[in-house]
């Protein structure tokens, strides 16, 4: 018994393995095939094409590599053969034959490609990708390697790569990267290898890399890079540092050890060279050519032991090199052309027994007369030289001086208008600061106000084009309702009784009316009034005015304020789900598109403003439709008033036992709004025991078709709506740590719309 027992668990254990493996191999290979489908189908993922094989044992190949540890993909290689580049002419467009099509999205691309969680190795090469590089590629957590050498990308490197903290191997050549290099590269500690050539990085070189104690390997040539080179002696691990082809201007810095290979030339390096470039004993190859460089050349860096390459071309080099020179015994090629130098050439560099190459054209040496100046021509350079860099040495002295001066008698100037203001001041200071203190407002940090940062840069280009928020007469709304007729009454929300109005010209209005308790001022009530009319967003019923009535109430410890917003006429999502109103149900593509909206509003007023708004009230009942079923967000941002309102008791509300504290929780009740989405409005009356007993139904087919609204099970792909039931599970978790930011669940809601999307497509 115990042995047929023992077998049977082995059994189960290998089925389960077998079955496990075989959905995630299914898994990965759509994820694939849809990446295929975003990079237009190139040649060398066509093996994918009806492949029903192991993933794993995918034969390898120079342009196709897949690479997995225990039956996950770890490396992708894609090497494509779109190698024709266009130098200056790339706008940030689609260019046909270079560049994935007009209808190429980066964003959906990577969002695809971050489904690939544990990938380590990542190299994608001229397949024709263009656009910015999103932020949401730090979500691939797991990568060591990342190569997206020529490409299309452009923009700034997005600070969220500072998150791929195992990243040792970062490549972003032939690009259009522009703007400064990032200066947060120390974030990386593990990084070896950084390699930004040939993009449009400006700016200077940024001295945070020399934190970065484990590189070996700087390529930043070909940029626009300006100003001083830092000191890079503390990168006791670089072997090569090549700049070639920027704009680089300052004396050259303090050098490793170690290096191997160093490339500076074509930038404008002057002054000396240091004589630390003669102790590099592991230097292999040095080019220093096309630049400013004076003063005559180290001797040691001829003979250094490893020295195979020299090139001190096209420099400003005086003076005469010494006939005792030593040349290292592995040094092959020198170039010295086109400098200054005067002389004779020592004999390790004159001797035609050594196979080495030697260039010294266009110098003043007393050797091969034919491609070598005069003497007097070197001399009167030099001269000339020293002459200009005096005048240069006297222009800034005189130039500094007369700063001194002119700073010493602004400051002066200051001084006196100072005094002179601060006696007029002190009278008035006293009068107006008890008036200052009376008006600062209650509950809202004076320097918030002052500073106007409750509204963020994002809320600020969302609102341009918005209509002014505007206040109303107590009669204007009284005329736009009938005098808030019966007939004109559209019901009770959350806050308030909401009464359909319309406005002089004609415009159509939903006029929420309020009792506020009389805790603070008016003039606190209309700044809050007025901080929550800046919340606008296209997922957001827009705040067009409100209206304050103070004198005429009876009871004289309430407020009355009126809240006037744009109508929308399609009513609420709530209606737009089947059990209540069957043939206005939407499909699940139009769910998600709908909770997408939601889902940008509910992060915008988290993130967009300064500070956050929370406890938004977030149920079906407040999202409402426009005429073309976009989304929009009623009774958010009452946080901002929500001390003076008089709280009514909820009718309703989905788990008021336990969780009471849980649902002022964005995420929690947006979960229910997931929920709902799923199933229906059924959810609503089911409380707890739903979340407890029924929830594990959504693990299985057979239990998603229980519970599961019909009109999602036929209009939705089998992925999305898994990717969903997943989101919604952690948003209603009841432990609170574990629940999802919102923007994790926007990721997933748009993830999930793609999947929607593509399986649609395929269809």
């Amino acid at each position: 018994m115990g042995w047929s027992s023992w077998l049977l668990f082995v059994y189960l254990s290998w089925s389960f393995f077998i079955s496990s493996t075989h959905e995630s191999q299914t898994y990965q290979l759509q994820l694939l095939l849809q990446l295929r489908k975003h990079l237009e189908h190139p040649p060398q993922l066509d093996i994918l094409e009806g492949y029903n094989g192991d993933l794993c044992n995918l034969s390898s190949s120079p342009n196709l590599g897949i690479v997995c540890l225990e039956n996950t993909v770890t490396e992708l290689k894609i090497m494509g053969d779109k190698l024709v580049k266009v130098s200056n002419d790339f706008n940030g467009f689609a260019i046909p034959n270079q560049t994935l099509s007009e209808s190429f999205s980066i964003d959906s691309f990577v969002t695809t490609l971050t489904r690939l969680t544990s990938l380590k190795v990542l190299r994608l090469v001229s397949l024709g990708i263009w656009g910015p590089l999103p932020d949401k590629i730090h979500r691939l957590y797991s990568l060591e390697v990342l190569d997206l050498c020529s490409n299309f990308f452009f923009g700034s490197v997005p600070p969220q790569l500072s998150r791929l903290v195992k990243l040792n191997s970062l490549t972003l050549d032939g690009n259009y990267f522009n703007g400064s290099v990032p200066d947060w590269l120390d974030s990386l500690s593990n990084l070896t290898i950084l390699s930004l050539k040939s993009n449009r990085f400006n700016g200077q070189f940024p001295s945070s890399i020399c934190r970065i104690i484990t590189l070996t390997d700087i390529a930043l040539s070909h940029n626009h890079l300006t100003g001083k080179l830092p000191d890079l002696s503390t990168l006791s691990s670089l072997h090569m540092l090549d700049l070639r082809e920027n704009k680089l201007d300052s004396d050259l810095p303090g050098m490793p050890k170690e290096l191997i290979t160093v490339l500076l030339s074509n930038n404008s390096f002057s002054g000396k060279i240091p004589g630390q470039f003669g102790q590099l004993n592991q230097l292999q190859h040095l080019d220093l050519s096309l630049n400013h460089l004076s003063g005559t050349p180290p001797s040691s860096m001829f003979s250094l032991p490893n020295i195979s390459y020299l090139n001190l071309a096209s420099n400003m080099l005086s003076g005469s090199l010494p006939n005792h020179l030593l040349c290292g015994s592995k040094l092959g090629f020198v170039d010295l052309s086109s400098n200054k130098l005067i002389g004779g050439l020592p004999s390790c560099l004159g001797s035609m027994l050594d196979k080495r190459v030697v260039k010294f054209g266009g110098n003043c040496l007393s050797v091969d007369s034919q491609n070598q100046h005069q003497e007097s021509y070197c001399n009167v350079a030099n001269e000339e030289g020293k002459q200009s860099r005096c005048r240069a040495v006297g222009i800034l002295v005189a130039a500094i001086g007369g700063a001194v001066l002119v700073i010493s008698l602004l400051a002066l100037l200051v001084v006196f208008l100072r005094r002179r203001y601060r006696s007029r001041r002190t009278f008035k200071q006293n009068i107006i600061s008890k008036v200052e203190q009376d008006n600062i407002p209650t509950g809202v940090s004076s320097e918030v106000l002052a500073n106007a940062r409750f509204i963020s840069e994002a809320a600020k280009l969302g609102t341009q084009g918005a209509p002014a928020c505007r206040v109303f007469t107590l009669e204007e709304l009284k005329e736009a309702t009938n005098n808030f007729d019966s007939s004109s009454f559209m019901g009770e929300g959350s806050i308030g009784k909401i009464y359909k109005g319309r406005l002089e010209n004609g415009t159509c209005v939903a006029i929420r009316s309020l009792s506020l308790l009389k805790k603070h001022s008016i003039q606190n009530l209309k700044v809050r009034l007025d901080l929550l009319s800046k919340l606008h967003h296209s997922h957001l019923v827009g705040l067009l005015g409100h209206c304050v009535d103070s004198g005429l109430q009876n009871d004289s410890s309430s407020t009355k304020v009126f809240l006037v917003y744009e109508y929308l006429p399609n009513g609420n999502y709530r209606t737009h789900l089947s059990e209540m109103c069957p043939e206005k149900a939407l499909g699940w593509p139009e769910r998600l598109a709908i909770l997408i909206g939601v889902a940008k509003a509910v992060h915008f007023l988290h993130t967009g403003v300064i500070p956050g708004a929370f406890n938004n009230r977030l149920k079906t009942d407040n999202i409402l439709l426009d005429e073309h079923r976009i989304a929009k967000l009623s009774d958010y941002g009452m946080s901002i008033i929500t001390d003076e309102i008089e709280k009514p008791e909820a009718k309703g509300d989905v788990l008021k036992s336990s969780h009471k504290i849980n649902l002022e929780d964005d995420v929690y009740n947006f979960g229910f709004i997931l929920l709902e989405s799923l199933v229906g409005p059924i959810v609503t009356g089911k409380g707890e025991a739903f979340l407890l007993n029924e929830m594990a139904s959504f693990g299985s087919q057979d239990g998603r078709r229980k519970i599961v609204d019909p009109i999602v099970l036929t209009t939705c792909s089998q992925e999305s709506l898994s990717i969903l039931v997943s989101i919604t599970s952690k948003c209603i978790s009841p432990e609170p740590s574990t629940r999802p930011s919102f923007e994790d669940v926007l990721w997933n809601l748009q993830y999930a719309a793609q999947v929607q999307a593509m399986a649609d497509a395929d269809q």
